[in-house]
């Protein structure tokens, strides 16, 4: 068997970020022994961990080593906040509440949205964010179980997935819409407005490296106000 490849170690790398092995802002192994631990050069893994640390997934500091890179939205300048920490900073008590949850295979338009080539396994939950007696926002979301598989053992009953997903995974790429939209049935029931009333939307979609990671549709209670600073 020949020596293994500086890309065969990147997807090693990749990998176990992924799958919690190294969890967000940890410290990887140093050089020499990770080229030891695979039987390669140590240019080889400096290779590897360089490429990685150049799209977004690791952290390089001379004479600190080398880190999983904490989720950008803590370096973001377009925030990209827990929705617990921006119900408390509005001085209002958080609660939360899962409305649905289903497994399932994305859709057609989820595919497209997430540039999905086949319908890859999917996690679909619908959730409630509540400020002090206001019905602040409805999350629905889909994660993709290939990337995340974590996710399909996960209890989403005590902790929305926003904050789950942040704890958990980092993310390299973004694409980020607001839009108006017009209170449906189950959103008037949700956030307790009247049918047809207008509302705000984000939505979001999230990849780790090329690798879809979720979608996110929220649709926020009436007088909701976004600020962002520059």
């Amino acid at each position: 068997m020949g020596q293994i490849s500086y890309r065969q170690i990147k997807e090693d790398v990749r990998s176990k970020v992924v799958r919690g092995v190294w969890a967000l802002g940890a410290e990887l192994p140093k050089e020499e022994d990770m080229a030891a631990d695979y039987g390669c050069a140590r240019a080889t893994v400096n290779r590897a961990l360089r490429e990685l640390a150049e799209e977004g997934l690791l952290e390089r500091k001379r004479k600190s080593g080398t880190r999983v890179r904490q989720a950008p939205v803590r370096q973001a300048r377009f925030d990209i906040p827990l929705v617990r920490r921006e119900i408390e900073s509005l001085g209002e008590r958080y609660t939360y509440r899962l409305l649905e949850r289903e497994e399932t295979q994305a859709p057609a338009w989820l595919c497209a949205r997430m540039r999905l080539t086949r319908p890859d396994p999917v996690l679909h939950l619908r959730c409630l964010h509540v400020a002090g007696d206001t019905h602040y926002q409805v999350e629905d979301r889909w994660i993709n179980l290939t990337t995340i598989p974590a996710a399909r053992e996960a209890d989403f009953t005590t902790q929305g997935p926003n904050e789950w997903l942040i704890a958990t995974i980092p993310f390299s790429d973004v694409e980020i819409g607001f839009s108006a939209t017009a209170a449906d049935a189950d959103l008037a029931r949700d956030l307790g407005c009247a049918l047809g009333d207008p509302l705000f939307q984000g939505e979001r979609s999230t990849w780790l490296n090329d690798a879809p990671v979720t979608y996110v549709r929220m649709v926020f209670g009436r007088g909701y106000k976004m600020t962002t600073r520059y």
